[in-house]
């Protein structure tokens, strides 16, 4: 299975995740399950619009290589405006796990900063409680609770 983010702040928020999603499955990754919706601060400056997260689990024979390949393309047809780093954006896809694989080369999987955000972390363990990071070795409820509170509290499911 391959855990996938998908993220918007700009413009009509879950109507971008949702153009995202079917634009996924047009191109060959299969969305099993999605869950609900999670909106929270921006990161690293919450001065920007908050964004909405879900986390889809999907099976697709593409690489991770080729996944992310796509992931650009469907930003980029979606709106998304190449900027400085973690500026507001219409369209954010990242591979969260991709069949408990660990790739470290230009691509780093599972995504390094997953296990400390909680629009990751929270939407995953709607869809998936017995997953686990297959590099730290930590199941998902013990990567919920090792988040600090303020992450814990300044997050809601919409």
């Amino acid at each position: 299975m391959v855990y996938i983010g998908i993220g918007s702040n700009l413009g009509n928020r879950i109507k971008n995740i949702e153009i995202t999603k079917y634009l996924l499955g047009i191109y060959g990754v299969n969305i099993v399950k999605s869950s609900n919706y999670y909106e929270s601060l921006s990161w690293p400056n919450e001065k920007y619009p908050k964004f909405i997260n879900v986390v889809v689990k999907s099976n697709t024979k593409l690489t991770p290589n080729k996944l992310i390949t796509l992931f650009k393309f469907i930003e980029k047809k979606m709106g998304r405006i190449k900027d400085k780093k973690n500026t507001p954006r219409i369209c954010d896809i990242d591979i969260i796990s991709y069949n408990k694989k660990i790739v470290s080369d230009k691509l780093v999987i599972p995504h390094q900063r997953m296990h400390k955000r909680n629009f990751v972390l929270l939407p995953l363990f709607e869809i998936d409680k017995n997953w686990s990071h297959p590099k730290l070795k930590k199941n998902i409820k013990n990567l919920i609770f090792s988040l600090p509170i303020k992450d814990i509290r300044s997050i809601k499911q919409i």
